[in-house]
C-alpha cells in the first residue's frame, strides 16, 4: 500500500513538473532543480542554492547543477540532479549514487586546484560558481554534496561523512523521491532525525533524569562532549534547529566571536561560561552504565530550540583548528510525546528564546496574517479571463503541502472540480509572496538574498504592519498581491523566452526583481502610488501597455547588471547589496510613455484603502458574531480552560457569563475583551478551529439573534 501511494505521488509530481515547465517556458530539468532546491532549503539541508548547470564530459569530467557558499562557516554546498523522465518510479542504486557524487566531488577538487583556477576566464560558469573560493581555497572548511533524484533509494540513507577533499571533510546528503514526498506531505512538520549518540561518542552519554514518572513528559540534563555536538551538526547542519530558530540563524546570525575565543583560549572553562542548549526529542533510548548511572544511546527527532549559535560555532572552531577534547556543553533535553510535538516544541522554542534577539516576527509561521490571507483566498473569486466563463481562484498556501492535501481529498470528480476552481498555476506560497511584495516595495537586493532571508525580512515588516493596522490586510490587499504575482510571473516568462536572454543566459531572477523594482521606484518619482493593480486583477493578465514597458526595460536592466563596476567579480553576489540597488535606481532607462490608465494616483490609492478597511471592519465583526454564537454552548469548557491558563480578565469573565446566557448584545469593551481572549485561547491550543470555520451555504442554518444594542444581524451557523 505504501509503494502504491508513493507511485501515485510520483505520477502527480511528474505531471506537476511538466505543467510547471510548460507554464514557465523552462526546461523540466531546471524546473526539477528549482523544486527540489526550494524544499531542501526550507527543510534545512542547505541555504538557498544558485542554479548553475556546469558539465564537463569525458574522462575526469565533472558536473553540478547548483551551489552555494556559506562564507561565515566555510561550507560549500554543491547539488547534482538525477532526473528520470519515466512514467514509473525507478530505483537509485549504490553504483549510480557513487557516480553522481564522484562527478560533484571532481568539480570541487578542480575548483580548489590553483592551476585550474588560474585557467578560468573571469565570468565563466566555473568562475561564477566558485565565487570567492576561486583563488582563495583556504576559505573552504567543509563540503556538502547534495544529490537530488526523482528515483527512490531502496533503503533510507542519512547524511554521512564521505572522505575528504584537500583535507576538508565531505558530507553526502541524498534527497531521493521517497524522502522528498515524505517532507512535502508533512505540511512543515519536522523531518525525523535519529542521532546515534553511542556511535558518535564511542559509548552512551551519561545523563541525569529530571522528571517524575506518570507526567507524560521526560527531561534530562546532559554534559555533552563538544566533539560529539560538533560532529552531529557537521552531519545534519541546520536541520537540527527548530524551524523558526533555523530561519533566524540562516538569515542573520554570524559565528559568535566570543564563543570562538573561549574555545581557543580557555576550552576547559566553556561549560562554566556558556549557557548551553535547550533541545527536544520525541524519544530517547537509555541503558545503565557500569557505574550504575544512566546513559543515552539514541535520540529520536532531535531539535535544538535554543543554542543554535553555540552549536554552529563549535563546528566552526573545530574547522579552524581548535581542539574540543576538553569541551563540554550543558544540554537540557525535553522528551515530548510525538502527538504533542507540533504544539509543544514551538512553545518551548518561544519561551527559551525570550532573552535573545529572536522576536515575534521570527515565529511568523503561526501569525494571523497568514490565516487571514488563507481565508480570503478560499472565498475571493477573481473575474474570469477573456473567453472564460468563471474566474479561477488564487490559493494561498500558509503551510507546506496544503494545496496538495486539498487537491487529494474527495472523489475524482471532486478533485477535478478543485483543480478547476484552484488551478496549480495560481498557487502562492509564503516565500513567493515575500518575493513579490519586497520586489514592488523596491527592495530587490533583499529579494536576491534568497527565499529564506527574503521571507524573514518580509515577516518582520508584516508583523509591524499587522500590529499597527490589521484591518489593512483585506480583500483589496489580497487582490493587489495577486496582481503583483501575475506581473512578476509574466515578467519571468517573458525574459526566459526572449532572444536577448537566450543569447546570454544568466541572472534571470535578479533581472526580474530589479526590473520591476526600478519601474515601481520610477513611478513614485513621478508622484504616482504605482501601477493600477485593480486593472490587472480585473483582467487576470498583464495589460498590453504594461507588457510593452517591461519588455523595453528588462534588457536594459540586465545589461546594467552585467556591466557592474570593475571590482565586482560575481554579479549574483553584487545584486544582494544595497550598492547594487543604488546603482540601478539612479540609472535612467529608455521606456515607452506610461499611459495614465495603468497608473494609480496617491490620493485615489488612499481613498481605496480607506474603503477596503471599512469593509474589512464589518467582515471582522460578522466573523466575531459567528464565533460567539458557535462558542455559546461551550462557555463552561472554555471558561475552565481559560481560568486554568490564567487568561481571564474581569471584563472577559463577565462577557463569558453573558455569552453563556445567550446574551449576545455585548458592549464594545466586552467584545474586545472576548476577541483578545479568543486569540489567547487559540494560541494556548484550545480547540476552536472547527467552530471558527464558516459553514457553507448548502449546510448552513440561519438563526436571527440580537447581537448589538441597536439592531439585529442575521448570522449563518
Amino acid at each position: 500500500m505504501a509503494d502504491d501511494t508513493l507511485e501515485t505521488e510520483y505520477l502527480e509530481f511528474m505531471s506537476d513538473l511538466r505543467a510547471r515547465a510548460s507554464e514557465t517556458g523552462d526546461s523540466p530539468e531546471n524546473a526539477f532543480f528549482e523544486t527540489y532546491a526550494a524544499l531542501a532549503s526550507e527543510n534545512g539541508d542547505c541555504p538557498d542554492l544558485e542554479p548553475c548547470r556546469i558539465v564537463l564530459e569525458g574522462r575526469g569530467g565533472y558536473r553540478i547543477d547548483g551551489c552555494a557558499f556559506d562564507q561565515d562557516r566555510g561550507v560549500y554546498y554543491v547539488a547534482i540532479c538525477d532526473v528520470r523522465g519515466e512514467d514509473s518510479l525507478e530505483t537509485l542504486n549504490a553504483a549510480q549514487l557513487d557516480s553522481l557524487t564522484a562527478r560533484a566531488r571532481r568539480f570541487v577538487e578542480q575548483l580548489i586546484d590553483p592551476g585550474f583556477a588560474a585557467q578560468l576566464g573571469e565570468g565563466s560558469p566555473e568562475d561564477m560558481a566558485g565565487g570567492v573560493l576561486v583563488g582563495q581555497p583556504a576559505l573552504l572548511k567543509r563540503v556538502q554534496i547534495l544529490v537530488f533524484s526523482n528515483a527512490r533509494l531502496s533503503t533510507r540513507k542519512p547524511p554521512e561523512l564521505s572522505g575528504e577533499i584537500g583535507g576538508r571533510p565531505v558530507v553526502c546528503n541524498v534527497l531521493d523521491f521517497g524522502r522528498y514526498a515524505a517532507i512535502a506531505r508533512s505540511q512543515g512538520a519536522v523531518e525525523p532525525i535519529e542521532v546515534n549518540l553511542a556511535a558518535l561518542a564511542g559509548s552512551p552519554v551519561p545523563c541525569l533524569p529530571a522528571f517524575t514518572e506518570g507526567g507524560g513528559y521526560q527531561s534530562y540534563l546532559i554534559a555533552l562532549p563538544g566533539q560529539v555536538l560538533a560532529g552531529i551538526y557537521g552531519l545534519y547542519g541546520p536541520r537540527l534547529l527548530e524551524q523558526n530558530v533555523r530561519t533566524f540563524l540562516q538569515a542573520r546570525t554570524k559565528v559568535n566571536k566570543g564563543i570562538i575565543a573561549t574555545l581557543r583560549e580557555t576550552p576547559e572553562m566553556f561549560f562554566a561560561y556558556n549557557n548551553g542548549l535547550t533541545a527536544t526529542a520525541s524519544a530517547v533510548r537509555t541503558e545503565r552504565l557500569s557505574d550504575g548511572t544512566l546513559g543515552i544511546t539514541t535520540i529520536e527527532d532531535l531539535q535544538i530550540v535554543n543554542g543554535g549559535q553555540t552549536t554552529a560555532s563549535l563546528l566552526h572552531a573545530r574547522d579552524q583548528g581548535a581542539s574540543l577534547d576538553v569541551v563540554f556543553v550543558q544540554m537540557k533535553l525535553s522528551v515530548v510525546e510525538p502527538q504533542l510535538i507540533e504544539e509543544v516544541v514551538p512553545r518551548i522554542s518561544r519561551y527559551a528564546n525570550t532573552q535573545n534577539r529572536i522576536s515575534e516576527a521570527d515565529f511568523f509561521s503561526g501569525h494571523p496574517f497568514h490565516v487571514t490571507l488563507e481565508q480570503i483566498s478560499r472565498r475571493l473569486a477573481p473575474p474570469p479571463r477573456a473567453g472564460a466563463l468563471t474566474g479561477e481562484k488564487w490559493f494561498y498556501e500558509r503551510s507546506r503541502g496544503q494545496y496538495r492535501d486539498s487537491r487529494a481529498r474527495g472523489t475524482p470528480s471532486e478533485r477535478r472540480r478543485f483543480e478547476t476552481e484552484f488551478p496549480k498555476a495560481q498557487l502562492i506560497e509564503k516565500t513567493d509572496l515575500a518575493k513579490y511584495e519586497l520586489t514592488f516595495a523596491a527592495r530587490p537586493h533583499i529579494v536576491c538574498l534568497g527565499a529564506q532571508k527574503c521571507f524573514l525580512a518580509f515577516a518582520e515588516h508584516i508583523a509591524t504592519e499587522w500590529e499597527a493596522a490589521p484591518l489593512s490586510f483585506n480583500d483589496g490587499w489580497f487582490r493587489a498581491a495577486a496582481a503583483r504575482a501575475l506581473i512578476f510571473r509574466w515578467t519571468d516568462r517573458m525574459i526566459l523566452g526572449s532572444d536577448w536572454y537566450r543569447s546570454d543566459r544568466g541572472h534571470k531572477s535578479q533581472t526580474v526583481a530589479y526590473t520591476l523594482a526600478w519601474l515601481q521606484h520610477h513611478l513614485r518619482k513621478l508622484g504616482k502610488a504605482g501601477l493600477n493593480l485593480q486593472l490587472v486583477w480585473n483582467q487576470q493578465d498583464v495589460t498590453e501597455e504594461l507588457r510593452a514597458v517591461i519588455e523595453a526595460l528588462a534588457p536594459q536592466v540586465a545589461q546594467t547588471l552585467r556591466d557592474a563596476p570593475e571590482h565586482v567579480r560575481n554579479v549574483g553576489e553584487f545584486a544582494k547589496q544595497q550598492a547594487c540597488w543604488a546603482l540601478i535606481a539612479r540609472t535612467e532607462f529608455d521606456i515607452p510613455k506610461l499611459p495614465e490608465a495603468i497608473l494609480l494616483d496617491r490620493e485615489v490609492q488612499k481613498e481605496i484603502a480607506r474603503e477596503e478597511v471599512a469593509v474589512r471592519r464589518i467582515d471582522v465583526d460578522i466573523e466575531m458574531d459567528r464565533l460567539m454564537v458557535a462558542l455559546a454552548g461551550r462557555v463552561d469548557e472554555l471558561t475552565l480552560f481559560a481560568r486554568k491558563k490564567g487568561l481571564l480578565s474581569p471584563k472577559s469573565d463577565a462577557a463569558l457569563r453573558r455569552l453563556g446566557r445567550s446574551q449576545f448584545a455585548l458592549s464594545p469593551s466586552e467584545r474586545n475583551a472576548l476577541r483578545h481572549l479568543f486569540v489567547r485561547l487559540a494560541e494556548e491550543g484550545f480547540p476552536m478551529s472547527a467552530t471558527d470555520t464558516p459553514a457553507t451555504s448548502e449546510s448552513g442554518r440561519e438563526r436571527r439573534i440580537q447581537l448589538t444594542g441597536t439592531g439585529r444581524r442575521q448570522v449563518r451557523l
